[in-house]
């Protein structure tokens, strides 16, 4: 296969490209390099099957030659970002979505867009299955990257719809490991941050919102498996085991053998609004339809990324 990645020197991006030329296909990675970094794909780089293009894709977008998949995850994708660019993330998940979208329907190529979970928003009911539709505040700060995805999702169905392009649509829940950036503000890289700094967990309000979380290599298994399903309709793909951010907070504690104290504090300012009080995965329908489920434990997983993080403090 001959396959574009939007968003290829990204945290997700990256690891999809090892995943596809592993398997012998031909990889074009497209990154504005607004959130990415080269140095997630310097390894790549002299590999003849690999190329890489600098281009935004809210711009018009050519490709010279076939195409057998397009795979969009071009975003900002960490509060921070989205806070700080929020119109380039609105118009990625619009525009840039449109220009990708045509771009398979013109090569006749099958089309994958990257969403999220936060098309639940603050979920009213948990855990959130691909028939919920949402809680999510279209004019709140959040709402950039939230009602972004939700339009993605729109518009990639009306694609499949009108135009008979062969779609698929993932939702993707709370992942980690190697290649996040270290100060993204997620909380899996600032607690680990913390933590091997020894400095304190900085843990928001009372620390019992909860979280999902899985590992990289589990998602990146999911999306495969996804690609090359015949489900159009949105498949989440995430770890069910929901905890606490007070509990992954002592997990990352434990993992680094840490002397750093967990403190709550109570910030005043976007990156809390709107956050969600809950967030799990019901994962019945990968289940049934890509025989998927993650394999990779939390020690494990954990253990990776902080070793990974390790290198960059």
């Amino acid at each position: 296969m001959r396959i574009l990645i939007t968003g290829a020197a990204g945290f997700v991006g990256s690891h999809l490209s090892d995943r596809f030329l592993a398997e012998g296909h031909e990889v074009i990675g497209m990154d504005n390099l607004i959130t990415g970094s080269m140095n997630n794909i310097a390894h790549l780089f002299g590999h003849k099957r690999f190329s890489f293009v600098k281009h935004n894709v809210y711009h018009y977008i050519y490709v010279d030659g076939p195409l057998d998949a397009v795979l969009h995850f071009a975003s900002p994708a960490s509060p921070n970002d989205y806070l700080e660019h929020p119109i380039p993330t609105l118009k990625v998940g619009s525009i840039g979505t449109m220009n990708t979208l045509g771009l398979a329907k013109a090569k006749g190529a099958r089309y994958l867009l990257a969403s999220t979970s936060e098309v639940y928003g603050d979920p009213q009911i948990n855990p959130q299955p691909e028939t919920y539709w949402g809680h999510v505040n279209p004019i709140g700060p959040r709402g950039v990257y939230d009602e972004a995805k939700r339009f993605a999702e729109a518009m990639t169905l009306a694609y499949h719809r009108y135009h008979g392009v062969d779609t698929r649509i993932v939702r993707i829940f709370n992942t980690y490991g190697p290649r996040m950036r270290l100060h993204d503000g997620r909380v899996v890289p600032n607690f680990i941050y913390q933590a091997l700094t020894g400095q304190p967990l900085t843990v928001y309000m009372d620390g019992k919102q909860t979280r999902s979380f899985q590992y990289v290599s589990d998602l990146v298994e999911g999306i495969h498996r996804l690609l090359h399903s015949d489900e159009v309709l949105p498949v989440n793909i995430g770890n069910p085991a929901e905890m606490t951010i007070l509990e992954f907070a002592e997990a990352v504690v434990e993992l680094t053998n840490s002397q750093s104290e967990i403190v709550f504090v109570q910030p005043d300012d976007e990156r809390i609004t709107d956050d969600p009080k809950v967030r799990q995965p019901d994962i019945t329908k990968a289940r049934q339809i890509l025989g998927w489920e993650p394999q990779v434990t939390l020690s494990d997983g954990l253990a990776q990324t902080i070793a990974y993080f390790r290198d960059k403090v």
